[in-house]
């Protein structure tokens, strides 16, 4: 929240300068979601719907793909990412100094010209994702699978990361 401080003429003030300090309060992360919303709105006038597909626009929303699911265990890490489409044969996983990166290519339907579609919503595209791990991994014990659309990628924490009991000796 930011306080700042606007100067007003008061009419009818006979004493010193005739202006008067009024504070207001502003909010600059309600102002930019304002902006947001009006923006959304106005796109969807004028469009009748989003003009874009997210998920394979350069920038910031192509990071986004594939969406992940990253959790810990004792032993190491499992990620888990949604993307349907994409065949086995064209995801590369790598792992590089505790960033995992996830890339790829989502193509499109063989048997279908991209004339003949009358409407299309499914993206296609090359993707790149890549992930800090909060921790140490072991580069060679990593295991990835894909079934059913979804990517597994088991990384194994190395053995200085992993927490270990120290006995306390006593005096």
């Amino acid at each position: 929240m930011v306080v700042y401080a606007q100067i007003q003429n008061k009419r009818g003030t006979r004493r010193g300068s005739g202006k008067e300090v009024v504070m207001t309060n502003w909010n600059v992360f309600s102002e930019m979601d304002k902006l947001r919303t009006d923006m959304d709105r106005l796109f969807s006038e004028v469009t009748g719907s989003r003009p874009w597909r997210l998920a394979f626009l350069p920038g910031i929303a192509s990071r986004r793909y594939p969406l992940v699911n990253v959790s810990e265990t004792e032993g190491g890490y499992k990620v888990v990412a949604l993307a349907p489409g994409v065949q086995p044969e064209n995801f590369e996983v790598t792992v590089k100094n505790n960033i995992l990166t996830l890339s790829g290519e989502k193509r499109p339907p063989e048997d279908v010209s991209p004339d003949e579609y009358h409407r299309s919503e499914r993206s296609e595209g090359r993707f790149v994702r890549s992930l800090e791990l909060p921790g140490a991994i072991d580069p060679d014990r990593v295991k990835a699978s894909y079934a059913n659309g979804l990517l597994t990628v088991i990384l194994e924490k190395s053995e200085a990361a992993k927490p270990r009991a120290i006995p306390v000796d006593t005096a």
